[in-house]
């Protein structure tokens, strides 16, 4: 069987061109790494402090110099934010809360 010619057209082709950004376009990532680090202290949820540690790391070492220039805050602060919510999640375990810890002795009675 012979081999079938390449039919493509080079002077047809057209190179592709990024779309220009617009300054309107809402920082998702930016509003999501600082939204979970509060859900996970709320909520106590390991899997969400650790997800938001994750995402906020990403973003800041993904941060371009339009974002860091747009930017309100510095991205090292969501960063710092969700290692907050990590602590707090975790923190019941160093330090468990007075009812649990004297939980084994009875509450005196008011008789």
């Amino acid at each position: 069987m012979a081999a079938k010619k390449d039919m493509r057209r080079l002077d047809l082709a057209i190179p592709y061109i990024e779309p220009p950004t617009s300054k309107n376009d809402a920082d998702v990532s930016g509003a999501m790494s600082s939204t979970m680090p509060m859900a996970a202290m709320f909520t106590r949820n390991r899997m969400i402090g650790w997800v938001s540690f994750v995402f906020s790391l990403q973003n800041w070492l993904g941060e371009t110099e339009d974002q860091k220039s747009s930017s309100s805050t510095p991205a090292y602060m969501s960063v710092f934010m969700s290692f907050m919510a990590l602590v707090v999640t975790y923190f019941p375990i160093f330090l468990p809360p007075q009812n649990q810890r004297a939980g084994a002795t009875p509450a005196p009675s008011a008789s």
